[in-house]
C-alpha cells in the first residue's frame, strides 16, 4: 500500500483521512461502514481537507490500540489489515477494511438500530430498518423482488397484461410466470412474488404505493418554479415509455443546417435518457417507503433518481467500467427478455459513449441520502483552459512520479514564485495534486491527477 497513491485519490466511499485518533468512535464508525458497504481504507495521520501529512506518535503502540478496539468494539468480528506507512520522518497508519460477507456489522454496547452504519459518499450514515433488512436478504442470497407474498395468490398477476408485453417477443404461457419468478410456490400453493406484483400485479400501488415515476419540468436550474409535471402511475413498463416521452416533449430541439436541408436533434441523447430511466426502475429499492422514482428536467440537465443506494460491494467508480450488480432479479429477468436491457453493466458504458458522441459531458452518478441519482447535462462539454506553460507542467508531471517546484520552474523557465502561482491554480482546477506536510513545506511535490 503506497501513501502517495492514497493521497492522490479523493476521499469518498472507500477512502477517509483522519488527522489523528482523538475520536475513536468516529474511526470505528468508519470501519463499520466500510465493512458493511464496499470496503475501504482509513488513513490516520493526514488532514482530511489539505492532505497535509501530520503523522502519528508511536505508530506501533497506536496500531495495537486500534487492533484491540476493533476486536472489542465491533461485531461480528472483522479482521482489517493495519499497516504503518512512512512519509519522510513521519509515520501514518492505514487501516484497510474488506467488504464483509457476514454484514451487517455494528458497534457493540449500543442499541442495535443505532449502531449499524453504511458509507454514503464520504460520510457514514446510520442504517435504517429497511437497509438492515436488505443486509439480511443479502446474507441469504435473496433479492427483495423474489420474495413470495403469501397473502396474494397467483391470480393477482394480470396474465393478459403480461402476455401483451411479451407479444412481440414470444407467446407467454402460464407456466412462464413461474420461470420468470413472477409467481412462486409457498407452503404448497402458488403465490405472487414481490416482482410479480410490481410488474403485472392488479392493485400494484395498494401494495407498493411508491412504485411509480414522478416527472417534472422546472424553469431555470433549480426547483423554485415548475412548468409541467406528471404522475406516471401506469404499469412500470408503460411508465418508462411515458417518462421518455415526457423528456422528449420538454427537451429543446437543436437545429443543424446542412448544405441541402436542415435537421433537428434532441439536446439529450434519447438512448442515454432511456437507459437512465430503465436503470432507475430496475435498480430501485421498492422496500423503501416515502418517495417514488423521480425525474427532474432543468434548463441545463436531467436528473433521474431512485430510492436505494448502490448494491453492497459496488462503488460509483465501478460503474463506468461495466461493473454491475442487479438488485431486483425478477424485474431484471423480465426487462432482459423484453429487450429493455442487453447485458447488465453495458448500459452505463453506452450512456457514456452516446453523451460523448453528442459532445456532452459523461453522466454523473451520486449516492444521496438513501437514494441514487444519475445526471445528464444538456450543455456541451468544455475543457479547462490551459496555456502552453500549463500544458508543459501537466506533460512533465504525467511523465514523472512527482516533481518539486524548483524542478517544474526549470522546465517552464519561470521563477519559483510564478511557478507556484500556476501550480496553485492547477490544483484548484483539479488537474494537479500537491503532497506535503503543510502549506509552507519546501519539500512538497506535485503530481498529475490521472483520470
Amino acid at each position: 500500500m503506497s501513501l502517495s497513491e492514497l493521497l492522490l485519490r479523493p476521499e469518498g466511499k472507500t477512502l477517509e483521512f483522519k488527522r489523528d485518533f482523538s475520536s475513536p468512535k468516529g474511526c470505528l464508525r468508519t470501519i463499520v461502514a466500510f465493512a458493511n458497504t464496499a470496503g475501504g481504507t482509513l488513513v490516520i495521520g493526514v488532514e482530511d481537507g489539505t492532505r497535509h501529512v501530520r503523522g502519528v506518535t508511536d505508530a506501533l503502540a497506536l496500531e495495537e490500540r486500534i487492533a484491540n478496539l476493533i476486536s472489542d468494539s465491533i461485531g461480528p468480528r472483522i479482521l482489517p489489515d493495519i499497516e504503518v506507512l512512512n512519509f519522510r520522518d513521519a509515520q501514518v497508519l492505514a487501516v484497510k477494511v474488506y467488504p464483509s460477507s457476514i454484514r451487517p456489522h455494528h458497534l457493540k454496547g449500543e442499541w442495535p438500530d443505532l449502531s449499524v452504519f453504511v458509507r454514503v459518499g464520504s460520510t457514514n450514515r446510520q442504517a435504517d430498518t429497511e437497509l438492515i433488512a436488505e443486509f439480511q436478504r443479502y446474507s441469504r442470497g435473496q433479492a427483495f423482488d423474489e420474495q413470495p407474498m403469501p397473502e396474494l395468490d397467483s391470480e393477482v398477476i394480470d396474465f393478459r397484461a403480461a402476455s401483451e408485453c411479451f407479444a412481440e417477443v414470444r407467446k407467454l404461457k402460464k407456466s412462464d410466470l413461474e420461470s420468470l419468478r413472477l409467481v412462486a410456490a409457498h407452503q404448497g400453493r402458488s403465490v405472487s412474488t414481490v416482482g410479480g406484483v410490481l410488474m403485472f400485479g392488479v392493485g400494484r400501488l395498494k401494495h407498493f404505493p411508491d412504485a411509480w415515476i414522478q416527472a417534472g419540468r422546472f424553469a431555470g436550474t433549480n426547483k423554485s418554479k415548475i412548468i409541467d409535471h406528471a404522475e406516471l402511475k401506469m404499469p412500470l413498463i408503460e411508465a418508462i415509455e411515458a417518462a421518455v416521452s415526457f423528456v422528449e416533449k420538454h427537451t429543446m430541439n437543436g437545429v443543424e443546417i446542412g448544405s441541402v436541408r436542415r435537421s433537428t436533434y434532441w439536446t439529450l441523447p434519447p438512448a442515454a435518457v432511456r437507459e437512465g430511466i430503465v436503470n432507475a426502475v430496475a435498480h430501485a429499492d421498492y422496500s423503501q417507503r416515502s418517495a417514488p422514482i423521480r425525474l427532474a428536467l432543468f434548463d441545463d440537465r436531467l436528473e433521474v433518481e431512485n430510492p436505494g443506494l448502490l448494491p453492497f460491494g459496488l462503488t460509483v467508480e465501478d460503474l463506468p467500467h461495466g461493473v454491475s450488480k442487479l438488485r431486483n432479479r425478477v424485474i431484471g429477468r423480465v426487462f432482459h427478455e423484453l429487450g429493455l436491457v442487453e447485458q447488465w453493466g453495458s448500459g452505463i458504458q453506452r450512456m457514456i459513449s452516446t453523451c460523448r458522441a453528442a459532445g456532452l459531458p459523461a453522466p454523473v452518478w451520486e449516492e444521496l441520502g438513501n437514494r441514487f441519482r444519475v445526471t445528464l447535462h444538456t450543455q456541451k462539454d468544455s475543457e479547462v483552459s490551459v496555456d502552453q506553460k500549463d500544458q508543459a507542467i501537466l506533460k512533465a508531471l504525467a511523465q514523472s512520479e512527482g516533481l518539486a517546484t524548483r524542478e517544474i520552474s526549470a522546465i517552464i523557465s519561470l521563477t519559483p514564485r510564478a511557478t507556484r502561482t500556476r501550480l496553485s491554480r492547477l490544483v484548484k482546477q483539479g488537474l494537479v495534486r500537491e503532497i506535503g506536510v503543510g502549506p509552507n513545506d519546501p519539500k512538497r511535490r506535485y503530481f498529475a491527477v490521472r483520470a
